[in-house]
């Protein structure tokens, strides 16, 4: 291809700063249309989160947001284990008691920066097409959100890192990051931002997960479920909006629209096997049929498999 034909795709494809990606546009103004307005500083603070440029997210995007926002980045060291909830106790509810969970399960949470990932992917049925066409459109362009499509993707394994957006005048953190990235092909598998958040439809703290998209995010709020065999479920479902589930947002011009997808539902089963190891299980269904299954193995760093 000529530098004359690149950069002429490139301007077809592009729709300028503000707008980016023609796709991405698309979806954008679907939430604008069909989702509804809220009010960060009010009543729906809840939904706030990164948001991303136009041109992607990748690897980098928090050491980025760090730098944007005058925050020190922490990263790994020995020694230093960071977590997703520094505080396993915080998700304490009526319906939900964290003593019930073993742990090997509790301690992944909160030491999670101490474990290394290994990830298996399914695609289910019909949807298998589906897979590849998400990363057609969206995951290899924006490096993030790029589930595994087959075997090969995960085979050579995953890198896990933990990263904290720290206040330099107080050493309050205000960020939690968590960022996976396929190593056999470099490809960014998530890179999200974690915290426990109260929303309107349940009475104590969900786990809420942000992950930035082009000029807004997509957001899984996950209500904890404690088994009698002490493994724990996070769900992310529910029946109207201000309830756990998933939520795409977008932001422009000062004013930010939310729209919530109940028909895309998430269940992820943590569990304590041999020890040192968690593993997870983790089904994706969309309108009640279930499209993607995920099965991760967490293993203490250092132990012997």
């Amino acid at each position: 291809m000529t530098a004359g034909r690149a950069g002429e795709e490139r301007v077809l494809h592009w729709l300028g700063a503000s707008r980016g990606h023609p796709v991405d546009w698309i979806t954008q103004r679907w939430v604008r249309l069909t989702g509804r307005r809220v009010h960060m500083g009010r009543e729906e603070a809840w939904l706030a989160g990164p948001v991303g440029a136009p041109q992607g997210i990748g690897r980098d995007f928090f050491a980025a947001l760090a730098a944007t926002e005058r925050l020190a980045l922490r990263r790994g060291a020995a020694g230093d284990d960071r977590g997703l909830v520094p505080r396993f106790a915080d998700l304490a509810a009526p319906d939900f008691d964290p003593a019930r969970v073993h742990p090997g399960v509790a301690d992944f949470y909160a030491r999670t920066s101490a474990y290394d990932l290994d990830a298996w992917a399914e695609w289910c049925g019909v949807f298998r097409p589906f897979g590849w066409l998400l990363a057609l459109l969206f995951s290899r362009r924006l490096q993030q959100l790029n589930v595994p499509l087959s075997g090969l993707d995960t085979a050579r394994g995953i890198t896990s890192e933990v990263l904290q957006l720290v206040d330099p005048a107080t050493g309050a953190v205000r960020q939690t990051a968590w960022v996976r990235e396929l190593l056999g092909n470099g490809n960014v598998l998530y890179a999200g931002a974690y915290s426990l958040v109260a929303v309107p439809g349940r009475t104590g703290a969900c786990v809420k997960v942000v992950f930035p998209l082009p000029n807004g995010n997509a957001i899984v709020l996950m209500r904890p479920h404690a088994h009698d065999d002490g493994s724990l479920s996070v769900i992310s479902a529910g029946e109207r909006f201000g309830d756990p589930g998933f939520y795409f947002t977008v932001h422009h011009g000062g004013r930010v629209w939310a729209r919530y997808v109940k028909a895309l539902q998430e269940r992820i089963r943590v569990y304590a096997a041999e020890e040192g190891v968690v593993r997870a299980d983790h089904v994706l269904t969309l309108w009640g049929r279930t499209f993607l299954r995920l099965h991760y193995r967490m293993r203490e760093r250092g132990r012997r498999l």
